[in-house]
């Protein structure tokens, strides 16, 4: 009988399997948003504000994937495609991973009061129990709403926002802000229902709720198709609206237009073969492509 893995070896296992380089689909929203709320008040985010912004998203984005794997552990025994995933295979323990849950958690909500200590701001530490509400909370959406799509969205549209109070609250009356978390919520919920549409069959055997299982493939095709023409419509008017951002973020807006197109295209018909390249590549070169414009448009115009 082998012996249980050690502690060291099972947090590899858990950094491995949350993936924790996908923090990259909300991180550079958050950090446009530090960006442009700093700038609206006539400065630049100072080296502890943008610490602590990177060590909220960390924390926050582990908290949820972690939560995720905990809750769905024996769903995920059940599918050939997660059945290889940390817990299930046996690499971590489902009481390791609870324990990061409850350490990231607490981490994430120490992180926030730093803003208050540092500077001054208590919103974070006061708004933070209801971030990880919603965080946690999507991890158990799927098992009674197919609408589990857009509560995801809602999840990452959270990361502007949340980053633009930190900085400066007042920051939240310019649409901009909002715009930019529409753009994100309809983005995401758009390529999970795509991501949705390699369970299709094994949601409906196991009685859980995506929108390719309950209301067809095709339908769960167009739904992401509208719920990307939405996001692109908030990208653009974020570029046309906001006097921070220029011409590179204009040029980023159409060429993130334009790969959602592609994105549409390699899944076209439902096919799941590219799915992968849909998924991580397009929607990864989307985000940094329009942080890092958006982020060098409001120090330019500094």
């Amino acid at each position: 009988m082998s012996s249980a893995p050690s502690l060291p070896t099972q947090l590899v296992a858990v950094a491995r399997d949350i993936k924790l380089s996908h923090t990259v689909f909300a991180l550079p929203f958050a950090l446009l948003a530090t960006f442009l709320a700093a700038g609206w008040s006539g400065r630049t985010p100072t080296a502890g504000e943008f610490a602590l912004i990177l060590l909220c998203m960390v924390l926050a984005r582990t908290f949820a994937m972690a939560l995720n794997r905990w809750a769905d552990a024996g769903i995920d025994a059940r599918n050939a495609r997660t059945e290889g995933r940390a817990v299930p295979s046996g690499r971590v323990k489902k009481s390791t991973m609870l324990g990061v849950v409850i350490a990231c958690a607490l981490g994430f909500v120490l992180t926030t009061a730093g803003f208050w200590l540092f500077f001054d701001n208590r919103w974070p530490l006061l708004l933070g129990p209801a971030v990880l509400a919603v965080l946690g909370g999507y991890s158990f959406t799927k098992r009674f709403t197919w609408l589990c799509h857009a509560v995801l969205g809602f999840a990452l549209a959270i990361s502007p926002v949340a980053a633009a109070s930190a900085i400066e609250p007042g920051y939240l009356g310019a649409p901009v802000v909002w715009l930019l978390a529409l753009m994100v919520l309809c983005w995401v919920a758009g390529f999970d229902i795509l991501y949705a549409l390699q369970d299709t069959e094994v949601d409906r055997e196991f009685g859980l709720h995506s929108i390719p299982s309950r209301l067809g493939v095709g339908r769960a095709l167009w739904i992401s198709r509208g719920l990307h023409l939405v996001s692109a419509t908030a990208l653009v008017t974020t570029a046309l609206v906001s006097d921070q951002l220029g011409v590179l973020f204009a040029i980023a807006a159409i060429v993130a237009c334009l790969l959602l197109i592609v994105e549409h295209a390699l899944v076209f018909g439902g096919k799941t073969g590219r799915l992968s390249m849909a998924f991580f590549t397009v929607n990864g070169v989307i985000s940094i492509l329009l942080g890092v414009a958006g982020v060098a448009d409001v120090l330019i115009a500094a």
